[in-house]
């Protein structure tokens, strides 16, 4: 396993995460001054994002029903708890943005490769209620769409 994001696993086949991308950020507050550059005040943590890249081959390996999952989880917005697969807690992570990119369609017009980025946003825990969906993988309750 290279990673799960809620019930979400990614894997070499079918489901197949090839780069990771993360920022973490600082927050300051700026003070005016007169006729000097603003000083800076550190306020805490700004936050942390990542941006994963995958590959689907649908044709070969299937995967299509990983893609419905992930884009129930944007759609759901509730937070999904994320694990490096070196066994790494990466914390409590939203789904903010889905892109795919198809190239070889085939007679149906499905990509028979799939270029899908992930945007994840690092969020506070869930509702208790939340918590147990996503730690159960409570597909069909959490995501009614």
């Amino acid at each position: 396993m290279l990673m799960l994001i809620g019930p979400l696993k990614f894997e070499v086949a079918p489901f197949n995460a090839t780069a990771i991308t993360s920022t973490a950020t600082a927050g300051f507050a700026e003070k005016a001054v007169l006729g000097a550059r603003p000083p800076l005040e550190f306020v805490g943590d700004g936050g942390q994002a990542w941006s994963i890249s995958a590959k689907l081959f649908p044709e070969k390996f299937g995967g299509m029903s990983s893609l419905t999952i992930l884009n129930l989880m944007r759609l759901a917005g509730a937070p999904q708890y994320m694990m490096r697969g070196d066994g790494l807690l990466m914390g409590w992570v939203v789904v903010e943005a889905v892109t795919e990119s198809s190239s070889y369609l085939n007679g149906a017009g499905v990509g028979r490769m799939i270029d899908v980025e992930i945007g994840l946003k690092r969020s506070g825990r869930p509702s208790a209620t939340g918590y147990f969906q996503a730690m159960g993988g409570a597909v069909g309750g959490l995501f009614n769409v």
